[in-house]
């Protein structure tokens, strides 16, 4: 069964099988199943045409996939645009909602990068330091 350009697994219960398009939770699975008059007990493969075309009519009224994408995005977009505090945790890729990050927000910033101490000779090589000169054997006049 395909909804909103989702292929559903045929194999699993009716209600879970929904949770797979984009902005359909479990909450509003139970309101679209009621709607449509539907069991969610029931398997996928063992739907007949017309409770398909009865699932398929109630799951348009709600916002799916690729306009829901985009209302999110615009939404971001306008906080960023604002200069909200918001958008700017955004724009730097931080954590967004008051998240501690000093140990946690792995999944937000990315792996670790460990930033430490370059000694005196490596840092000569890689041409940051200037090179030493010689100190000249004369007195300071």
């Amino acid at each position: 069964m395909r909804i909103a350009g989702i292929m559903i697994p045929d194999e699993k219960r009716l209600d879970i099988a929904l949770t797979y398009i984009y902005g359909i939770g479990r909450n509003n699975v139970k309101n679209v199943l009621t709607k449509a008059q539907v069991e969610p007990s029931k398997k996928v493969k063992s739907l007949s045409e017309e409770e398909q075309r009865r699932v398929q009519k109630s799951l348009e009224e709600l916002k799916t996939e690729g306009d829901l994408k985009a209302e999110v995005a615009g939404n971001i977009k306008r906080l960023k645009e604002i200069g909200a505090y918001r958008g700017i945790r955004h724009s730097k890729n931080l954590p967004v909602r008051g998240q501690r990050t000093r140990s946690n927000a792995r999944t937000k910033r990315g792996k670790r990068v460990t930033i430490g101490a370059i000694k005196k000779e490596m840092a000569q090589k890689m041409g940051l330091l200037e090179t030493p000169t010689a100190p000249t054997g004369g007195r300071a006049k």
